[in-house]
């Protein structure tokens, strides 16, 4: 396939930066390629020797991987079935807390956890977080939880949440975590699909200036789950926990149901009958009975360790399955090597726990190594843009990961800004969520990093189950923009959409795919099978596809350029909406960006961007005109947006996605049918934007 005329091919040509800071483990390019082509020519032993370094094993495993990995052209089953380590037994929390207290580190901190107001901390040690992870292991087993049950968790960023997650993996329960921006139905959606018994959350949410009850939406989503048996609610406020589903039931028969679910047509009887049976607990007395010690159960290593759903914005939300064995190997090597983890770092990666990110690089990852890993309960904007700076300053932050939609927001506030705080104990900055344009990075790696520190920009999702593509601090050389080279063990391939055939020349785009398994990759979606597979593995056989597309440039690194799903076909030419995003952002007038496709009788789809234009270019003129222009010239003519709108904000979750499915409404006149607004972060950006394409006209 031709390389396509766009902005990617002047991008990878431009000046590459030296990594900084010597890695601890890795000398140089030679001992990662060395590594890399043990990992994929000999992926036995590599991953034999990786799994008894990095865990401890209760009974050794028998066998890596029930495929030959010493075939260095070994493929994934078509039926995606893979194992690793068959016939180990281990426990997750063990592995991430109990060893580190035998071993002598009890007192080092492991969760530092930033509250919503500034300076609000909590330090929890390794020996602390025993105790109480065993007390909500011991709580559970009194509610006769039992290995392989999935227990749901609907809770915010606050340690409790990770003690819940600790103690489910303690005595072998499956943690089914639900993001707390989620609205009713989707919470409702994940306890039913999982059949949970038990439901562990909060009565609300403080993030930013804005406090969120979440009992009504817990109550709501209990309406339509009478299997739920027991509702355990950690309180944030000073308001009361209900005591049964009684108590409940008359609450709800004195108020209105929510509009996710006022469809419903439950009689006051069928209110009644759902909730008589529920028990609600206090989660601070639930969890304070109980003893602090809690035997952990040996798990098989192809044991259920979590169930993550994704948003299911395209269709019914996927629960992807992550193992026990396989998962943690991969994810304690990745967390180690990408982050250049040293014995006394302060580790901090800025997402929620709901997200497949937060699992791996807030909990697992950093404490399966032993690392004080830092929780934020807050917002980088909140109560200043200086947020995240003061943060770093305070705690002297080593290791800063974060998401390229937050670096976006922060850069319209300047460098003065930054340069106000101390971040020198700063080592390596990470990206991660969607590819970072060329123009954040340089800001990131300029002034946040003041040309000291590597910049790790992560590919990967939530069914990898870690970083599949990422530079490798002090070792790869960084290119702005790209995710650079494949980690151990895994082997990239690019493959032409028309063809199927897997496209190995430089200079080249294609569908993004990965040809030979990984301990982390998800083993399935919870009680949906076939669907994982038609998914993942049937559309380019024996890969496992992405649904990304990439381009390869002539040094033989990966660039991301945009879900295939993200395309714009305009009168017969595919365009990605991430390579526009790019060419716009590069104007260097905006902070963010967004492009959609919308119908159109003759082209079949035109183009439509969302710029939020830097503070001073608000009110310029011809600033439309001209971002249009740098696209022709960066792009092509065809790529030109037919409308550009010059909006406030861009209507984002909570995670700093970006809800493209309500800018495809309101650019098509669509104000009466936005649907679920409910994860929005700030929801009062939607009637802002819907102001100005009112103003302006739309696609109608």
């Amino acid at each position: 396939m031709e390389a396509p005329c766009s902005n990617l091919l002047h991008i990878q040509d431009s000046v590459t930066h030296d990594p900084v800071h010597a890695h601890p483990l890795l000398q140089d390019m030679d001992s990662y390629r060395k590594m890399y082509n043990e990992s994929i020519k000999d992926g036995n032993a590599f991953w034999k020797r990786m799994a008894e370094e990095l865990l401890t094993w209760f009974r050794p495993f028998e066998r890596v991987c029930n495929v030959d990995l010493s075939d260095e052209d070994c493929a994934i089953p078509e039926d995606g079935c893979v194992s690793w380590f068959e016939g180990g037994r281990l426990n997750a929390c063990y592995n991430a807390v109990d060893r580190h207290v035998i071993n002598g580190r009890g007192k080092k901190v492991a969760l530092l956890h930033e509250a919503n107001e500034v300076g609000v901390c909590r330090k929890v040690t390794f020996e602390t977080l025993l105790k109480c992870v065993s007390q909500v292991a011991n709580a559970l087993l009194s509610m006769s939880v039992r290995k392989g049950e999935v227990v749901t968790i609907y809770m915010p960023m606050i340690p409790e949440t990770v003690y819940c997650m600790l103690g489910c993996a303690r005595i072998g329960a499956v943690a089914n975590l639900v993001f707390s921006g989620f609205s009713s139905s989707a919470l409702a959606t994940r306890l039913q699909s999982t059949r949970s018994r038990v439901l562990l959350t909060a009565d609300r949410l403080n993030r930013g200036n804005r406090l969120v009850e979440l009992m009504p939406v817990v109550k709501d989503a209990l309406l339509v789950c009478p299997h739920v048996e027991y509702c355990v609610v950690y309180q944030n406020s000073d308001q009361s926990v209900p005591r049964d589903g009684l108590e409940i039931a008359d609450q709800l028969t004195c108020q209105s149901h929510s509009s996710a679910l006022s469809d419903l047509s439950n009689s006051m009887a069928g209110i009644v009958q759902n909730f008589h049976h529920l028990i609600f607990y206090d989660f601070t007395e639930w969890m304070g009975k109980e003893r602090m010690y809690c035997p952990c159960e040996w798990m098989d290593s192809e044991d259920p360790l979590f169930v993550l759903y994704t948003s299911g914005s395209t269709g019914k939300p996927k629960g992807m399955i992550h193992t026990t064995g396989g998962y943690l190997v991969y994810a304690s090597l990745t967390h180690k090597y990408l982050f250049k983890v040293r014995e006394d770092d302060v580790y901090a990666c800025m997402t929620d726990l709901g997200w497949i990110t937060g699992h791996t690089y807030v909990v697992w990852g950093p404490l399966l190594n032993g690392t004080t890993t830092c929780m934020f309960e807050s917002t980088p904007l909140y109560p200043n843009p200086c947020r995240y700076w003061d943060f770093v300053q305070r705690y002297k932050v080593n290791i800063f990961y974060t998401a390229p939609t937050a670096i976006r927001a922060l850069m319209k506030y300047g460098e003065s800004e930054v340069s106000k705080y101390d971040l020198s104990t700063l080592r390596v900055l990470g990206t991660v969520g969607e590819p970072i344009s060329p123009s954040a990075w340089e800001w990131y790696y300029r002034v946040v990093g003041k040309g000291k520190c590597s910049i790790v920009d992560s590919y990967w999702m939530t069914e990898s189950g870690g970083i599949l593509l990422a530079p490798i601090p002090g070792v790869t050389p960084m290119k702005p923009g790209s995710c650079c080279l494949p980690f151990f063990g895994i082997k990239p391939a690019l493959i032409d959409p028309n063809t199927g055939d897997e496209l190995t020349s430089k200079g080249i785009k294609g569908v993004m795919c990965v040809s030979k398994p990984w301990p982390s990759m998800a083993r399935g979606m919870h009680g949906d099978y076939k669907r994982f597979v038609c998914t993942y593995f049937e559309p380019y056989r024996r890969h496992f596809f992405t649904g990304d597309g990439a381009y390869l440039d002539k040094d033989g690194y990966f660039w991301i350029t945009g879900r295939l799903d993200d395309v714009i076909n305009v009168s017969g030419h595919r365009l990605s909406t991430a390579e526009i995003e790019a060419s716009l952002a590069s104007h260097g007038t905006c902070t963010d960006v967004a492009v959609i496709g919308i119908p159109h009788d003759i082209k079949g789809q035109s183009i439509c961007a969302f710029c939020v234009p830097k503070r001073g270019y608000e009110f310029q003129e011809n600033l439309t005109f001209e971002l249009c222009q740098h696209v022709r010239r960066t792009i092509a003519s065809m790529a030109m947006p037919d409308k550009l709108y010059l909006v406030p904000a861009l209507p984002k979750t909570r995670s700093g996605k970006v809800m493209r499915r309500l800018l495809r409404k309101i650019a098509a006149f669509e104000f009466d049918s936005l649907g679920d607004i409910s994860t929005l972060a700030e929801a009062e950006v939607i009637d802002q934007i819907i102001s100005v394409v009112r103003r302006q006209g739309g696609h109608k």
